[in-house]
């Protein structure tokens, strides 16, 4: 059974859609089954993987809407052992229109059952905010990645984050737990860089990620051309720290599966 992991933070430009997008496609290139859902009505992770929007692409939204199952809106192979779920501006108009269903925050979980068997991991990309289709992909997911800038205001909302994680915990998904707080956009050239990361490191210790994503050109480059960093630049550093990304993100599962099989 998939693994279910939400990207999160609503704080905008963190490096969420750039996580999302290019650990699926790391986890697709070590041989792993992986499913990316766009669940952000700007559908940056769905351009920047080269799929036309403009086109109206069948996704998200027909999944939350309750029009289309799953198996019906994924586009497959959109990079080596990865499909995608895309996303659309229509996503904007759904969080008024799922207020009234009484299951309105288990919408994403009940249609991604379906096909969740057919993937080792699936990968949701959030929108910068804490509304009900975050709601939904926290509900839906076993754990969530917490990107944090290495920048001056790193550490603002994140309590707030977290005090949301934990309402989903206890009021719809006990199971949900953090995979890791993730350091993107360092440059170790900056004192203020260096800082950022000290003070994570002290305050969450364990649930920091020991891959620090490096603030690179190629990175935000990538998306322009439609192609996730391992198509656009393989040797770039980008691409090796979300390779080295996904490598740690596998063992840790691994070795989490292992030890519960022991006990």
């Amino acid at each position: 059974m998939g693994k279910i992991i939400a990207i999160a933070n609503q704080k905008g430009g963190v490096g969420k859609t750039t996580t999302a997008v290019n650990l699926a496609a790391a986890l697709g290139v070590l041989e792993k089954k992986v499913l990316l859902v766009d669940a952000d009505p700007q559908a940056n992770a769905t351009s920047g993987l080269g799929v036309d929007t403009s086109s109206d692409p069948a996704g998200t939204y027909e999944l939350l809407e309750g029009l289309k199952k799953a198996g019906e809106v994924i586009i497959p192979e959109v990079s080596p052992n990865l499909d995608l779920i895309p996303s659309h501006i229509d996503l904007v108009g759904v969080e008024i229109e799922m207020v009234d269903n009484p299951r309105r925050e288990y919408l994403l979980k009940e249609a991604l059952e379906e096909v969740r068997d057919r993937y080792d991991y699936i990968i949701i990309d959030t929108a910068p905010s804490l509304g009900l289709i975050t709601l939904n992909a926290l509900t839906a997911a076993d754990s969530v990645i917490i990107p944090i800038q290495c920048e001056y205001f790193a550490l603002e909302g994140l309590g707030k984050l977290l005090n949301t994680i934990k309402s989903v915990k206890e009021l719809h998904n006990p199971d949900l737990d953090i995979e890791g707080m993730l350091l993107t956009m360092y440059d170790s050239r900056l004192k203020l860089s260096n800082q950022v990361v000290e003070e994570v490191k002290k305050h969450f210790e364990d649930m920091v990620f020991d891959t620090i994503i490096q603030r690179n050109v190629r990175l935000s480059e990538a998306p322009s051309f439609g192609e996730n960093i391992l198509e656009y630049d393989a040797g770039s550093r980008g691409a090796i720290n979300y390779l080295n990304l996904a490598k740690e993100l596998i063992d840790k599962n691994e070795k989490n599966i292992t030890h519960g099989e022991v006990e």
